[in-house]
């Protein structure tokens, strides 16, 4: 006995660091005694291992009498057996009492790895059972390393697990250091050869949204939900909020007081920019919205295709691409759809050409043949054609020299070519209002964007003072005074953007889903 309480002792301070139960500890010790049974046997063996409260152990090998043996580590032979006990007889149990103090040390070493294995294993289990239902939630820990570029976090609920953030999952504007502490939402569980590993993530929209859990009771409470997120980590999120309960502006609950909780978002993230916009089952009105700090003249949707067609003044089109066509980009992946994003002098004259030619009021763009212009001689559309140039789209963008590159076409034939092109797409001077005043010929048919009417939601929704840009501070950026009072909500101020203008093509701007 007094060999066998010190070997119980350390398996309870070994069980004691694991957090282990005494009922999981007693099936480790029995396990592992089972282990150091089948070196010393030879193969697997029958045994009773009882585990006393004072730490004494109690082991008996149990062998079946037989006349052939075939098993021995299961079986003894009747002539054996009756060296114990001369009444055996076939079928009966020799019981074989086995001292702890008897293993030899390849016994106890595999009593050893038997036992650590099992602890290694349950470990895992438990990380696996804790951590699976977890996906998409905050978790905090401390910076252990910084390797290649892969931060490694030691948890502070669960010391044994591993996990990294990869390189792909942090924000390119952060940066840590040994020791500090970090918060990262925790992306998915990887299965490895070590065992489970937690990948976290600081790039990841889940990550905003439990951020956004944290510092706005309101959707910890189920009363304002988070409809949809986007993200492009370091440089700008859109949210799109709404509320269950009218008498609660979702916008103003997540700006706070002065910006207090966007702010504490804002600082999380480095000075990340946030949009938060309220949601909208109506495409074209979520467009609108998504589509902020810009303000949009007028939308129109293609449900057949989801694409949506946003039209902006001159002055609104910098900021509706954003930096590098981020925020057009980001407004579209928010609600779904492609948005094709268009000036309203550009519109101006698409919408010009496809009234004229087949487009009716609806402003879509439509090419045509050049054989139904009455106005084109036979033998320079007969010129044309011949060298490919059979649509109105082919010649639109032609010059003088173009032209006269073309065989068959002389001075006079560019220069009526060129007269014709002017008379369907000049375009008076726009107004200051963004409303075109309509092109030369196709004015009396071809609807403006002013004159056409809003679309559904203009006539029911006011200028939206609803969403909020925040600054790199995490202040919100507040270009319009004016504001608007919901029941039971507080009064938000209309926001546009303070970023430098970017260079604008004359092409729109197209983000693709």
């Amino acid at each position: 006995m007094s060999d066998q309480i010190p070997v119980v002792e350390a398996f309870r301070v070994m069980a004691a660091n694991k957090s282990l139960s005494d009922s999981e500890l007693h099936d480790l010790i029995r396990d592992g005694i089972h282990a150091a049974l089948a070196r010393r046997f030879g193969g697997p063996v029958e045994a009773e291992i009882e585990i006393l409260p004072d730490g004494d152990m109690k082991i008996v090998v149990l062998k079946e009498v037989v006349e052939t043996v075939e098993d021995p580590a299961r079986e003894t032979s009747l002539e054996e057996a009756r060296w114990d006990d001369p009444d055996f007889q076939v079928g009966d149990l020799l019981e074989i009492p086995v001292e702890f103090s008897d293993f030899g040390r390849n016994a106890v070493m595999a009593a050893k790895q038997r036992i650590i294995q099992r602890v290694r294993e349950g470990e895992r289990d438990r990380i696996r059972e804790e951590f699976s239902g977890m996906v998409g939630d905050l978790v905090s820990g401390e910076v252990q390393a910084i390797e290649r570029g892969k931060i490694v976090v030691m948890l502070n609920r669960v010391r044994e697990a591993e996990a990294v953030i990869p390189w792909r999952e942090q924000n390119p504007r952060e940066r840590f250091r040994q020791g500090e502490t970090i918060r990262a939402v925790l992306g998915k569980l990887e299965e490895t050869p070590r065992g489970p590993r937690l990948i976290l993530s600081r790039a990841d929209p889940l990550f905003v949204k439990a951020l956004f859990a944290i510092e706005v009771p309101e959707i910890y409470q189920g009363i304002v939900e988070i409809k949809e997120i986007v993200r492009e980590a370091g440089g700008r999120t859109k949210v799109a909020v709404s509320s269950r309960d009218d008498s609660v502006d979702p916008v103003g609950a997540c700006v706070g007081l002065k910006g207090s909780r966007v702010q504490a978002v804002v600082s999380e993230l480095s000075g990340e920019r946030i949009d938060i916009v309220p949601w909208h089952p109506d495409p074209e009105i979520f467009a609108r919205r998504a589509l902020a700090p810009a303000k949009v003249s007028k939308v129109i949707s293609d449900s057949e295709r989801h694409v949506i067609t946003a039209i902006v003044d001159e002055d609104q089109l910098s900021l509706a691409i954003g930096r590098n066509g981020q925020n057009v980009r980001l407004a579209s992946q928010l609600i779904g759809w492609q948005i094709d994003l268009y000036s309203s002098r550009d519109w101006l004259s698409r919408g010009a050409e496809s009234s004229l030619f087949g487009g009716g009021d609806e402003y879509e763009v439509s090419d045509f043949p050049l054989l139904e212009l009455e106005d084109i001689q036979p033998t320079t559309l007969a010129a044309l054609q011949a060298a490919g140039i059979n649509t109105f789209f082919d010649v639109l963008d032609m010059d003088r020299d173009d032209f006269l590159k073309v065989p068959g076409i002389g001075e006079e034939d560019a220069a009526a070519l060129l007269s014709l092109i002017d008379e369907l797409t000049v375009e008076d001077e726009v107004p200051d209002s963004g409303a075109p005043a309509g092109a030369a010929k196709a004015a009396s048919v071809a609807p403006d964007v002013a004159e056409e009417g809003e679309s559904k939601d203009e006539a029911a929704e006011p200028d939206p003072a609803d969403s909020v840009v925040t600054d790199e501070a995490g202040q919100p950026e507040v270009a319009a005074a004016e504001l608007i009072d919901e029941p039971g909500g507080e009064a938000l101020a209309a926001v546009a953007e303070a970023e430098e203008p970017s260079a604008v093509e004359e092409e729109p701007a197209k983000a693709e889903d």
